[in-house]
């Protein structure tokens, strides 16, 4: 029954043949899968090269957004001459033009927003024609938790949560290769398209029963009125973390950190810590949020017990308790 499942499978993919994708006249054919990766802070640019060049025609830079479609995703026009940008993308936008065939986009000082995919279009009234690049951030995806307690956000207070610990709510794509990365939370949280998942590497009864691994899903939700927790996506910081030792209150630990010339840390900052600059504190410190975590690089007995790395976390304890020491930004 297999052989035959696979040979009419097979035979069925001959006769649907795909249509062949229009071949590219003026512009230069990407490799297969064209992705650039950068972190928040750094400078990267998009390549479209022109292996002709029309007599008249502009290019149009696009970010394909299918939740925003319009003339807000257009980040540049240009001719042979001249660039006009468009939006708050446009604003950190400029043509590389190392050479007369160069159309390529530089994108300085990236943002955590600026994870998707672009288009560069190239427009002569005749024979437009368009390539894609996937510009991917690199970061890190952090579930989150109100400080009252398990599924206390809709969406709009989700998105809110994570832009208060340095994030943003992360896409799909990014909570795919966090779970591919090791991530694996029992809790079901909002994400940026408005749908609701929650990611399992380690299938137990708890946590969906007997299903495989792999990323759970809701689908979208009621943004207004549903409830869940968020997953939260942040990048590289420019400054540092660093843990000061003491038996501090909150208000304790936000003094401490004021000596220092520096303020409590945020959630996303530890998390950003921890993936980039291999952070590893093992003594649980204040946030400004008032929970209480640590990061772990090298997983130890002692820290925590659990054999894979991560942020660990106490909750959110009394902020009268006198247990712990902080974890500073500056």
């Amino acid at each position: 029954l297999n052989v035959i499942s696979v040979t009419v499978i097979s035979t069925l993919m001959f006769n649907l043949k795909p249509s062949k994708p229009k071949k590219l006249q003026y512009l230069l054919e990407p490799p297969v899968q064209v992705e650039v990766a950068g972190r928040r802070g750094d400078n990267v640019t998009l390549p479209c090269i022109l292996r002709i060049k029309p007599n008249h025609y502009k290019i149009k830079w696009t970010k394909l957004d299918p939740e925003h479609l319009g003339q807000q995703n257009i980040i540049m026009i240009s001719n042979a001459n001249a660039f006009k940008p468009y939006g708050p993308v446009g604003r950190r936008a400029s043509l590389l033009r190392a050479h007369t065939m160069d159309a390529s986009l530089l994108l300085s000082h990236l943002e955590l927003g600026d994870d998707g995919r672009y288009q560069c279009e190239l427009i002569n009234g005749i024979e437009d024609e368009n390539i894609v690049i996937t510009l991917r951030i690199e970061g890190v995806v952090f579930p989150y938790q109100s400080q009252h307690g398990r599924y206390k956000f809709n969406f709009h207070e989700a998105e809110l949560a994570c832009a208060e610990q340095d994030g943003m709510l992360a896409s799909y794509s990014q909570l795919y290769r966090a779970w591919t990365e090791g991530l694996d939370w029992c809790n079901a949280g909002w994400i940026h398209d408005g749908t609701v998942h929650y990611p399992i590497v380690h299938p137990r009864p708890v946590c969906g029963g007997n299903l495989p691994a792999g990323i759970r899903s809701y689908g979208p939700k009621n943004k207004n009125h549903d409830r869940f927790d968020a997953f939260c996506f942040t990048s590289q910081i420019p400054g540092s973390v660093f843990y000061i030792t003491g038996s501090f209150s909150y208000d304790q630990a936000v003094y401490a950190c004021k000596r220092q010339g520096s303020a409590l840390a945020l959630v996303g900052q530890l998390y950003a810590a921890w993936r980039f600059q291999k952070y590893d504190q093992c003594n649980g410190g204040w946030l400004k949020d008032g929970s209480v975590r640590f990061p772990i690089v090298s997983p130890r007995k002692r820290c925590g017990g659990v054999p894979e790395a991560g942020v660990r976390t106490f909750g959110f304890p009394s902020k009268t308790t006198h247990l712990y020491g902080a974890y500073c930004y500056r």
